[in-house]
C-alpha cells in the first residue's frame, strides 16, 4: 500500500494508527525468522523505540495525522514493551485477545479480534461497509514550497508553539472551502484561510512533542487535490517538555 493510498483512506475518514515498523515480536532481542541477530541491551532499546515510537512519528509526519493508538504485533508484549508504548505517548494499546471492552479495561492491553485470511466470516462480521467501491483519481499534485513561502520554513528550527502559515497566492484556481492544514501529532487543525490574501495560518496552542514537526497544506483545484509538505525541527529543550 502506498502513501498516496493511505492518504486517500485518511481523506475518506479511515482512522490510521500504528502497528510497529516491521511487524516483529517486540519482546525478543533476536529473531531467527527475520535474521535479526541478538542485540545487546542498548541496541535492543534503540530498536524497540524505533519500532514503537518510530512508527508513530512516521505516520504523523507522512500523513499529518494524530497517532495515539498502537497494536502489538501478534498481540505479544511484556513490561518492557508496555513501557515503550508509554514513552511514545500512546493512549490505547491493543492485544489480539478477543474480549469485550469495558470502562475498567487496561489501556495498555485492550482486546481486539484477530482477522485471518482463512477465516473470512470473522472479517465479514467485523465490517459492514456500504457505498461505492470505486477508487479515487490518483495521488495529489505537489505544490512547490518555493511558491508558498511556508513558515516555519522547511528544514528550519522553531519553538514548540509556532505560528504556522503559508501563502497560496501563487497557486491558481483554489476552492477556498477546501483549504485545510494538517500538523503531525494533531491531525487537521482549525487553521484560518483568508480568500483575499490567500494566506492560511494556524497558531499552535499546545506544545508540540518530538524532534520534528511535519505540515501538510491541501486544497482542491478543480477536481484534483493539491498538497504542500514541509518539515521543521523543534528546539531541543522544547521537544522534551
Amino acid at each position: 500500500m502506498s502513501w498516496e493510498q493511505l492518504a486517500e483512506m485518511r481523506d475518506a475518514g479511515v482512522d490510521i494508527q500504528a502497528h510497529s515498523a516491521t511487524h516483529q515480536d517486540l519482546r525478543k532481542a533476536a529473531d531467527k525468522s527475520t535474521a535479526r541477530k541478538n542485540l545487546n541491551p542498548q541496541e535492543y532499546d534503540e530498536w524497540l523505540n524505533s519500532e514503537v515510537g518510530g512508527s508513530k512519528a512516521t505516520l504523523e509526519q507522512k500523513l499529518g495525522i494524530r497517532v495515539n493508538c498502537f497494536a502489538y504485533p501478534f498481540g505479544y508484549y511484556n513490561d518492557v514493551v508496555k513501557e515503550a508504548t508509554r514513552k511514545a505517548r500512546f493512549e490505547a494499546v491493543f492485544t489480539v485477545y478477543g474480549q469485550t471492552l469495558a470502562y475498567n479495561s487496561p489501556n495498555e492491553a485492550l482486546g481486539r479480534y484477530l482477522i485471518e485470511a482463512n477465516k473470512p466470516k470473522v472479517f465479514e462480521n467485523a465490517i459492514k461497509f456500504g457505498g461505492s467501491s470505486a477508487s479515487g483519481g490518483g495521488g495529489a499534485t505537489e505544490i512547490p514550497l518555493t511558491s508558498i513561502n511556508p513558515q516555519p520554513a522547511d528544514g528550519s528550527t522553531a519553538n514548540n508553539k509556532p505560528l504556522i502559515k503559508a501563502n497560496l497566492g501563487a497557486v491558481g484556481g483554489i476552492d477556498p472551502a477546501s483549504v485545510k492544514m494538517r500538523v503531525s501529532g494533531l491531525g487537521v487543525v482549525p487553521a484560518k484561510y483568508d480568500p483575499a490574501t490567500k494566506m492560511i495560518s494556524y497558531q499552535v496552542t499546545q506544545p508540540l512533542h518530538g524532534d520534528t514537526c511535519a505540515v501538510i497544506v491541501e486544497a482542491m483545484i478543480g477536481e484534483r487535490k493539491a498538497e504542500a509538505h514541509w518539515t521543521f525541527t523543534l528546539k531541543q529543550e522544547a521537544s522534551k517538555k
